[in-house]
């Protein structure tokens, strides 16, 4: 941690001394940076929002060598990721793996949440939504957001913003084959009418997974967008999509392993509305059904399911004056959850959510800038929750401000947690009692953000402690099993990520994470559900004759593995590397790569007994 405090006391003193060289002006803070949607629900710059934020833009992702959100996560500080199936896909998750499922996450794909109900509220499979080729950039707020999303956004959100469609007319087609059984084909067609247009897109990830691992994983996905303007004030927005997934679970040659299949299906319907100058209306609904199909044969039992989702969501936002920006709405979400082996009963155990929410961006002063917001939600379950937010951005010279801000957060427990009523063999394996209850966080952090064009450079530190009370574990002590707010603990210290283009062509992005859990049950485990030290390194170099190198390099400290319990503790390093080409067809253009994965030696993930080696793949894509 000294050292980290060391860089951020150094960056602070020298953002001081440009203070006292240059007059601030509200006009200093108004060149070109990102703008960012997802952290208040207002569209902010990155220096304006309340908290810290990694952006990953298409040319990133494309760049990257990845093949799926969470791996690509992993070059974001203070996430911890696995390519295992066994958890339903891959996961990814902030500040420790905390349980099998990253259930303290909120993943949003173009505003749409998409965790499942049916697994504790697990993010994994709402990773794999859509695919890479139509993602236009990945929003990721480092920090508690129950403020704006509710219960989900606990430790964060990771919000998915597809490619509009426009964007993408023409044919698109993409094929990668490797070793390791690496198999995927992406194609779509994109159109353009009088009033809009639209896309479609269809495509499969396979590959043989993990060593020691059971089964092929195999993804396929078909997407539908389509974008109206129906008047120069009124746009339109519909989305659909199918996902089916075929994956093995368990350990090769033993008694757990097996074949499982997970199907869902969405719909979704965005109305925006401009009603004035600075004023906006937007209504949502969306309606999405999961099903999941996963016998466990030597135990005469199965974890067949079924969850479905509706979601009505209104959000009004306004200018009140020169200084002053709101956003206020409210949602409505019914989840249910179908499963007789879970819960012994043939009906659907229905959870209803009611959710006000609001954000105030008062700019008290050109150089100061004010968020407050907050969120009240009523659970059918687990009744009424608050999450309120204070965040303060100090421009305190121009390309350099400060950020001082406190959140609440909450999670109720999941519908398994509170009802889950199992047996195996006839015997009580798990039964719960009900009496869990919502965990809490409050969150502290300070944040120094710096955007400087001239040198190329721009850097982000996040200082922090997160204090997680009532934590929600599976008491394993005897049968049947229960789940209980078993834990607090507090998780404090300090990231950074820093870009910096130095030459013509190149960029490099750095990070580090240090984070310390401390509980007063060490023998609990938690203490290493991440890594005290991790760090990431991305240099990417455009040459002149077109050819495009990206070298990634990862290490991890000791933690432990995601699926494995206390006890399984390992450190992990990976080096990765990418070569395109660009190629020209016709009108066409498009990039042949060649990815090689971990150049180093096999490491351990999300189980010891399952083991990511080197593996290489080559990839054609061709575009309009």
């Amino acid at each position: 941690m000294t050292p980290l405090l060391g860089v951020v006391c150094l960056l602070v003193s020298q953002g001081t001394q440009a203070q006292t060289r240059l007059a601030v002006s509200e006009n200093d803070f108004l060149d070109d940076m990102p703008i960012v949607l997802s952290v208040s629900r207002l569209p902010q710059r990155l220096d304006e929002t309340p908290g810290a934020v990694t952006l990953i833009d298409h040319d990133m992702i494309r760049r990257s060598g990845a093949r799926d959100v969470a791996d690509l996560l992993r070059l974001v500080p203070g996430f911890q990721t696995t390519e295992s199936f066994e958890s339903v896909a891959p996961l990814a998750s902030y500040h420790g793996a905390l349980d099998r499922y990253a259930t303290r996450m909120q993943v949003l794909v173009d505003g749409r949440s998409v965790y499942s109900p049916y697994f504790i509220g697990s993010t994994g499979f709402g990773l794999q939504a859509v695919a890479l080729q139509d993602i236009e950039s990945i929003e990721v707020l480092r920090g508690s957001n129950s403020a704006s999303y509710g219960a989900r956004a606990m430790l964060g959100v990771i919000n998915i913003v597809t490619r509009h469609t426009q964007d993408t007319l023409g044919p698109r087609l993409s094929v990668t084959r490797g070793e390791n059984g690496v198999h995927d084909t992406q194609a779509s067609l994109g159109w353009g009418f009088e009033w809009g247009s639209a896309r479609i897109g269809v495509d499969q990830r396979a590959d043989d997974g993990l060593l020691g691992a059971n089964g092929r994983n195999q993804l396929n996905r078909v997407n539908l967008r389509a974008d109206y303007r129906t008047d120069a004030r009124t746009e339109l927005q519909i989305r659909a999509g199918l996902t089916s997934l075929n994956s093995g679970k368990g350990q090769l040659g033993t008694i757990e392993e097996r074949p499982v299949q997970l199907d869902s299906s969405f719909v979704q319907l965005d109305w925006q509305r401009n009603l004035g100058p600075d004023s906006d209306l937007a209504l949502s609904v969306s309606h999405s059904r999961e099903s999941y199909v996963d016998k466990l044969l030597s135990y005469q039992f199965d974890y067949d399911g079924i969850s479905r989702n509706n979601t009505l969501t209104a959000i009004h936002t306004f200018r009140q004056g020169p200084d002053l920006r709101v956003v206020w709405g409210g949602e409505l979400r019914r989840e249910s959850i179908m499963s007789k082996s879970f819960y012994q009963q043939e009906a659907a155990l229905d959870t209803d959510f009611s959710r006000l929410f609001g954000n105030l961006e008062w700019r008290l002063a050109p150089a100061w800038m004010l968020n407050a917001g907050g969120l009240i939600e009523h659970n059918s379950v687990s009744g009424e929750s608050v999450a309120p937010r204070l965040m303060l951005n100090w421009h305190v010279a121009p390309g350099h401000t400060l950020r001082a801000g406190v959140s609440r957060a909450f999670r109720p427990p999941s519908t398994f947690e509170k009802s889950a009523r199992i047996d195996l063999l006839g015997t009580p394996y798990i039964h719960s009692t009900g009496q869990v209850q919502p965990e809490s966080l409050r969150a502290q952090e300070l944040g120094y953000f710096a955007d400087l064009p001239h040198a190329g450079l721009s850097w982000d530190v996040r200082v922090f402690r997160e204090e997680l009370g009532g934590f929600i574990r599976q008491l394993n002590a005897s049968f049947p099993r229960d789940y209980a707010n078993d834990e607090d603990f507090a998780i404090t210290g300090g990231e950074y990520q820093i870009k910096w283009r130095p030459w013509t062509g190149a960029q490099i992005l750095f990070n580090q994470a240090y984070i310390d859990i401390s509980s007063v049950r060490e023998k609990t485990g938690t203490p290493l559900a991440a890594p005290k030290l991790a760090s990431s390194l991305v240099l990417m170099q455009k040459f002149a004759n077109g050819l495009d190198l990206t070298l990634t390099h990862q290490d991890s400290g000791t933690a432990t593995l995601h699926g494995s319990g206390m006890g399984s503790a390992v450190a992990m390093t990976r080096t990765d590397v990418r070569l395109a080409w660009p190629l020209r067809w016709g009108a066409r253009h498009g990039e042949v790569a060649l990815v090689v994965q971990n150049l180093g030696e096999p490491y351990q993930d999300y189980d010891p007994a399952y083991v990511f080696q080197r593996r290489a793949f080559v990839t054609l894509q061709l575009d309009n």
